[in-house]
């Protein structure tokens, strides 16, 4: 009888997966490191995800989603603004948690999985980051609502997520020293307050 699958393996091979794209790479990555990273089977990849192309989906998925959660985790105050600000803090900390995740996540094309259902992979990967966009989107709304901002919510999101991401990735690359957040904080606060003078 086959064992059913155990989610705790499962996060656990998606973690390996992660850390062996961010260091090594797609053409690396292989079911057999994976396993070794976990100290189980090959059979129990396979369990979990059916190919490679499956796990690689997965990391990004799952990468997507850790974000969404830690975005609609920031509670929801009078204040939109704050709100707003609070999610930019809240986009740095999963970062920082899920560095591997999030390197992967922004990192990978999609169009290098070889699966013949890449084409479900690429809308599995388009449907969960639209959540995360979407709960920026949500303040970013709010902030429109309130007058604090002026414009369409998702071209003002995209353009805050541009600069949250930017500044990530050169903090997670090393260039930003111990002022990450110093310097995270004040780019981000800075793009609001250029979006909000338009």
């Amino acid at each position: 009888m086959a064992r059913s699958p155990d989610p705790a393996v499962r996060v656990a091979l998606i973690e390996a997966a992660a850390r062996l794209l961010a260091t090594d790479g797609l053409d690396a990555l292989s079911i057999r490191k994976v396993a070794t990273e976990v100290g189980s089977s090959t059979m129990a990849v396979y369990t979990h995800f059916g190919s490679k192309d499956d796990l690689v989906a997965a990391v990004v998925e799952e990468a997507f989603a850790r974000l969404h959660a830690e975005l609609v985790s920031v509670p929801q105050t009078d204040d939109p603004v704050t709100d707003l600000l609070g999610a930019a803090g809240a986009y740095r900390r999963n970062a920082l948690a899920n560095a591997h995740l999030y390197r992967v996540m922004f990192g990978l094309n999609p169009l290098t999985l070889t699966d013949p259902a890449v084409e479900e992979h690429r809308n599995n990967r388009r449907d969960v980051g639209l959540q995360a966009f979407g709960a920026l989107v949500d303040g970013v709304a709010r902030c429109v609502d309130a007058g604090a901002l002026r414009g369409d919510p998702a071209t003002l999101a995209l353009q805050i997520w541009a600069t949250a991401h930017g500044a990530m990735s050169l903090e997670l690359a090393g260039f930003l020293g111990p002022d990450g957040k110093a310097t995270f904080d004040a780019a981000t606060t800075a793009t609001f307050v250029g979006l909000a003078g338009q």
